[in-house]
C-alpha cells in the first residue's frame, strides 16, 4: 500500500509539472518595449545612423534596459520591432522575444523562460524522483531473476526492460538537473553561460548573481512552501532584474564615449547626447 501511494504521488507530481511546462506559454516583452507605429516608420525610413542611434535611444531611455549588445549598442529586435528586455531574447521557433529566455527544449516542445522555468526544473526533479523510485522498487525482483526465483519469461522481460529503461532516464536526467542547478545557484540562464551578459562596464557572467539564497529565491520565490509545488512563485514580472553592483544598474546611455572606441563604433556628431556612443545592432 506504501508503494502504491508513493508512486501515485511521484507519478501526480510528474504530470502535473510536465503539463504545465508545456501548457505555460513563454511571455513576450510589455507593450511599453515595442516601437509604436510613428517610431517605427521613422526608423525604417531614415537611412542615417546617427539619427537611427536617436531614435533607439529615446525610446530605450524610457525603459529599465541595462544590458547591450556586444559590440555596445541597444539590443534591438528586428523581427519583433522591440528593445529587448534585460535576458530577453528572440526565440526563432516560437518567432518572438521570450523573457528571461533559458533555451526552446523539445522535450517539452515549448520554450523555456520566466513564466515556466520554476515548473521545467520541477519537472526535471520529479521525474529523476520517478525514476528513481521506480528502479529501486524493481531492482529486488531484478536480483530474483537472476537466481532463478522467477519462472515466468514475460516477467523476466518486463522486469529487464523496466530497470534499463529507468536508469538510463534517471542517468540523463542526473545530469541535465545538476546543470541546471548549478545555473539556479549562479543566476545565470542557458544562453548567459554560453555567452555572458553585457553591461555598461562589459561583460560579467556574474553580472545577476545576488549569492545563492537570492538566486534561489528569484526563480522559486520568498515563499518556502510553495518551493516543491507547480505554482508560479518567481520574483519580478520578467522585464528587470536586479544586478551585482550598483555601477552595472546605471542607464546604459549614460555612457562614457571612449568606452566602446576599441570597438570600432563611430561616434556621432556632437550634440546627439547619450546616443554617439551608441551603435545599432539587430539581433534575431
Amino acid at each position: 500500500v506504501a508503494y502504491l501511494v508513493v508512486f501515485h504521488i511521484l507519478f501526480v507530481l510528474f504530470v502535473w509539472t510536465y503539463w504545465k511546462s508545456v501548457f505555460t506559454l513563454p511571455i513576450q516583452p510589455a507593450k511599453k518595449f515595442h516601437m509604436s507605429y510613428a517610431d517605427q516608420e521613422r526608423y525604417e525610413n531614415e537611412e542615417r545612423p546617427e539619427v537611427q542611434r536617436q531614435i533607439l535611444a529615446e525610446i530605450a531611455r524610457k525603459l529599465p534596459v541595462y544590458t547591450r549588445t556586444g559590440t555596445g549598442g541597444i539590443r534591438f529586435c528586428d523581427r519583433c520591432q522591440l528593445i529587448k528586455p534585460d535576458r530577453c531574447h528572440h526565440c526563432s521557433v516560437c518567432a518572438m522575444c521570450v523573457l528571461k529566455m533559458d533555451h526552446h527544449c523539445p522535450w517539452v516542445n515549448n520554450c523555456i523562460g520566466f513564466s515556466n522555468y520554476k515548473f521545467f526544473l520541477l519537472f526535471l526533479a520529479y521525474s529523476l524522483l520517478y525514476c528513481l523510485y521506480i528502479a529501486a522498487t524493481v531492482f529486488k525482483y531484478f536480483i530474483k531473476y537472476w537466481t532463478g526465483e522467477l519462472t515466468n519469461g514475460r516477467s523476466k522481460f518486463h522486469i529487464l526492460f523496466l530497470l534499463f529503461v529507468a536508469i538510463m532516464f534517471f542517468v540523463s536526467l542526473m545530469f541535465l538537473f545538476g546543470y541546471h542547478c548549478w545555473l539556479v545557484s549562479r543566476n545565470r540562464s542557458t544562453l548567459e553561460a554560453f555567452s555572458a551578459p553585457v553591461f555598461q562596464n562589459g561583460p560579467d557572467k556574474n553580472g545577476f548573481n545576488l549569492g545563492f539564497v537570492k538566486n534561489l529565491q528569484q526563480v522559486f520565490g520568498e515563499e518556502k512552501k510553495l518551493w516543491l509545488l507547480p505554482i508560479a512563485s518567481s520574483q519580478g514580472d520578467g522585464h528587470f532584474f536586479p544586478m551585482r553592483t550598483l555601477n552595472e544598474a546605471q542607464n546604459p546611455l549614460l555612457t562614457n564615449e571612449e568606452q566602446w572606441e576599441e570597438d570600432g563604433i563611430d561616434e556621432a556628431p556632437q550634440g546627439s547626447g547619450e546616443a554617439s556612443s551608441l551603435a545599432i545592432e539587430r539581433e534575431t
